[in-house]
């Protein structure tokens, strides 16, 4: 079941931060304090999938502070096991320095807590989680363990979060920051409409 709408659980984990500190009482809410959010989770650290999609978001970084967005990763691998893995060369299957904060999982409480657990194997769903600044998740995408995440559409999702938020309109199919929102009114649809399809 989606928590879209919903408020995000709350966790209190250890943690690595972006200085390489460890953390053994990270209060996610606490850290997210009236700022948006990105949850995301991965299965586990050194496998095959994974790296990409955790060097793809460290990459981006920037793009999502631009956002006032805080970033957290979460698998069920211990603190330590992320450090190493920062620590190991990319050519030998690292992630290099990460700038945002990873999270320990190792008794699977929160992956629990957010209801994307895999039913046989017991590691997370590539699962990420668009949280606002009240706690309410408010997009939702959970992909099987094969398939690597699209990051800038997490992006983009933002983007439609902060439009709605400035303008009150709504965001039509694949709306981007370069295109026209939609007036929720019948005559708001009926204009978009008969502009996009003569």
């Amino acid at each position: 079941m989606s928590l879209v709408t919903q408020k995000a659980p709350n966790f209190i984990a250890s943690a690595i931060l972006k200085n390489k500190k460890i953390i053994e009482n990270f209060n996610f809410k606490k850290y997210i304090k009236n700022k948006k959010a990105v949850l995301f989770f991965w299965p586990m650290d050194f496998t095959f999938v994974c790296p990409s999609e955790i060097i793809k978001f460290n990459e981006l970084y920037e793009e999502f502070k631009k956002r006032k967005v805080k970033l957290i990763g979460v698998s069920l691998d211990s603190v330590y096991v992320h450090l190493a893995w920062q620590k190991t060369k990319y050519k030998n299957g690292g992630i290099g320095p990460i700038n945002y904060v990873m999270v320990s999982d190792l008794k699977r409480k929160i992956q629990k807590s957010y209801k994307i657990e895999h039913p046989k194997l017991g590691v997370s769903l590539r699962a990420s989680f668009l949280i606002d600044e009240n706690r309410i998740i408010r997009h939702e995408v959970v992909n099987d363990l094969p398939y690597g995440r699209n990051i800038q559409e997490m992006l983009r999702m933002i983007d439609s979060i902060i439009f709605h938020e400035k303008f009150g309109e709504v965001c039509p199919a694949n709306w981007t920051t370069k295109k026209k929102g939609i007036k929720p009114t019948p005559q708001g649809i009926s204009k978009y409409l008969s502009k996009k399809y003569k």
